[in-house]
């Protein structure tokens, strides 16, 4: 006689092998990624705080925000880090960051020049491995 609990071991065992393809193609749906990291600088400083955005023609764009010496790493969905290969369109932009309290009640204004955000000129190339794309932007 085959007890509930032994039953669901059965059960589970069973399905392993239909659950295994699933799990294989998410771990390997994103495994052609670029893994891509840089650093930004506006007038040679480095730029903390500022949000990079590689967005592709079509397609799911990846995004990484600046530490305090200017370095970025993209992500590309959740925790998964990179960017598909491929051309990109770049913006960088300081808008991104949510108004505390006390920036509530004042004027922001992007500390960055619109050819690098809402009239983007940049643009970087991913390809699979590791990508260095540097971006030293000036303030004029």
């Amino acid at each position: 006689m085959i007890t509930s609990q032994r039953k669901s071991h059965v059960m589970f065992l069973w399905a392993i092998p239909l659950l295994l393809p699933a799990i294989g193609c998410a771990a390997g749906e994103y495994s052609d990624l670029g893994q891509v990291q840089g650093q930004v600088t506006m007038d040679g400083q480095p730029l903390p705080n500022a949000l990079v955005r590689f967005a592709p023609p079509t397609g799911r764009p990846a995004m990484g925000v600046t530490d305090e010496q200017g370095m970025y790493e993209l992500i590309y969905v959740r925790d998964v880090r990179g960017a598909e290969p491929g051309e990109y369109q770049v913006e960088i932009t300081t808008w991104f960051r949510p108004a505390t309290m006390e920036e509530s009640h004042q004027k922001r204004t992007e500390k960055i020049p619109a050819k690098y955000n809402k009239r983007s000129t940049l643009s970087a190339s991913v390809e699979q491995g590791d990508n260095q794309i540097d971006f030293q932007l000036e303030s004029k």
